[in-house]
């Protein structure tokens, strides 16, 4: 029987080099220990290569010691067939807080001069006017603009509204849209919907990508596929399943006798597992049982699986390990108080917080400074309303009215000023240099000066009180050091009375 040459083979995204180890090793691979298998990924013929952004930049400066331009060159260099694929968090670029613009267009251009391909560009909160600063700078710069549509469920989140999201990412020129499940929620009848709605709305290449924290994802890529998708995100065991994306050779069993099952070569599969297997030795103290595992659950909490393991280490170092069904049932309140915000970096960092804040202290007593920020429109314009009650504490507390606009027009341009502080320092003052320096500038400087990285040391419990600027004797700031996703962040938290 021949096969209908309409129905194409669907493509396979590799994620290992990236999320794989992201997911389930802190993000802990190394140049080195990627090398050897990146020419065997780039010769079995994936659709893409996912090789940077999302935490590996951090991961780079901070733990590794590395400069992840270089790390962009190397594989370049190893898997030049293939293209490269990134994560790149829209105004956000690879960091927490938003960039002006500049900086914004000048990170874009080094990464597509140092050899990126596709940009897979997300806001949390899908506010698309914190990506068209990012989707006009890849298409200056002759690449792929991937637009993403995150992924969650609320009663916001409504079939309609994400293929009406998917038609402004049309709009704003993107060449591809992905639908991005971080936390692996997206049922396989969701999938098949969205899929089919989509398709019949716009008339871009869509990508889905997800997680198999609660066991779905497979199924739902399978049930996308069946809808017509034209690419899904898979990784290589180890670095696969649990809170990482399907393994590949698990969809490919599944897709057998699909006339969509796309052909790879089996030897090559062999020498690249038995190399990760090594590797995932060698990261053991990275890794955790509790991220190789599924659990249901996370359809309720809706926390992505990479802040899950990590959370509970958190509540330990608070004093709190006995606490995480509380903090876990009080994550969806802050979400919906906070306008029904996705949770995906930075939003699951900072819903987390505030959960475990809300346990500790009472509701609302002690709020982030993020927190807060979302609440005024810092981060852009949430899926929802916020709580009127909260917003007006929030507004009367931060002296503040709330931001109408976009964000990033706030915020002056920095290319100079960061290249002036790298002058100052006796470092280069080159474009690539200044965008790192502007996300993690201690972390930059260390590696531009050759030096070995510094582990971060948890403080278990609060700092001692200290009155907040303009506040009474009633309110307090407070800061906690608090490990999320492997990384240590200061956090102020103030107290509302």
């Amino acid at each position: 029987m021949s096969l209908n040459p309409s129905i194409k083979p669907v493509a396979f995204n590799n994620t290992v080099l990236r999320d794989g180890h992201q997911s389930l090793a802190a993000t802990r691979m190394t140049t080195a220990q990627m090398e050897p298998i990146t020419p065997d990924l780039d010769g079995l013929g994936f659709g893409a290569l996912e090789t940077w952004g999302g935490a590996t930049i951090d991961s780079c400066l901070r733990y590794l010691g590395e400069n992840p331009f270089d790390r962009l060159d190397t594989l370049k260099r190893l898997a030049p067939k293939t293209p490269h694929m990134m994560l790149l968090r829209g105004q956000n670029l690879v960091q927490y807080t938003s960039f002006p613009d500049d900086v914004v267009e000048a990170f874009i251009a080094c990464s597509a001069k140092h050899g990126m391909d596709i940009f897979r560009i997300f806001d949390a909160l899908n506010d698309t006017r914190n990506l068209t600063t990012a989707i006009r700078a890849v298409k200056k710069a002759g690449k792929h603009a991937q637009g993403a549509i995150c992924y969650t469920c609320s009663p916001v989140h409504t079939l309609e509204a994400f293929v009406n999201l998917g038609a402004e990412l049309e709009a704003l020129g993107c060449d591809s849209i992905c639908i991005k499940d971080m936390a692996g929620l997206i049922s396989p009848s969701m999938a098949a919907d969205l899929v089919r709605e989509l398709k019949a709305r716009v008339k871009l290449p869509l990508i889905l990508h997800s997680h198999n924290t609660a066991g779905l994802a497979g199924a739902a890529y399978y049930a996308a596929i069946e809808a017509g998708i034209d690419a899904v995100d898979t990784s290589i065991v180890p670095f696969a399943n649990g809170t990482g994306q399907p393994d590949t050779m698990l969809m490919l069993a599944m897709l057998e006798r699909s006339p969509r099952k796309p052909k790879f070569a089996m030897e090559p599969f062999k020498k690249i597992r038995r190399h990760l297997e090594g590797v995932y030795q060698e990261l053991k103290a990275y890794t955790s049982p509790n991220n190789e595992k599924t659990d249901a659950d996370i359809l309720e909490y809706q926390v992505p699986g990479g802040m899950l393991s990590n959370f509970r280490n958190q509540l330990k170092e608070q004093g709190m390990a006995d606490r995480m069904d509380e903090v876990l049932h009080e994550i969806p309140y802050v979400r919906e108080s906070l306008g029904w915000i996705p949770l995906v970096t930075p939003t699951s960092q900072i819903v987390g917080t505030q959960a475990m804040l809300n346990v500790k202290f009472g509701r609302w007593k002690m709020v982030s400074q993020p927190a807060m920020d979302v609440a005024l429109g810092k981060y852009g314009k949430t899926p929802g309303p916020v709580n009127p009650e909260l917003l007006q504490e929030v507004v009367k507390r931060a002296h503040q009215q709330p931001v109408e606009g976009r964000p990033a027009d706030l915020l002056a341009p920095r290319m100079e000023t960061l290249k002036e502080a790298l002058r100052s320092k006796g470092l280069p003052d080159t474009d690539e240099n200044a965008v790192l320096f502007a996300m993690f500038p201690l972390e930059t400087e260390r590696v531009l000066k050759g030096e070995t990285p510094r582990v971060a040391v948890v403080v278990p419990s609060p700092s001692a009180e200290t009155p907040s600027r303009g506040s009474s004797a009633k309110q307090n700031a407070r800061r906690y050091r608090l490990n999320v996703d492997g990384k240590f962040h200061d956090v102020q938290v103030e107290e509302l009375n």
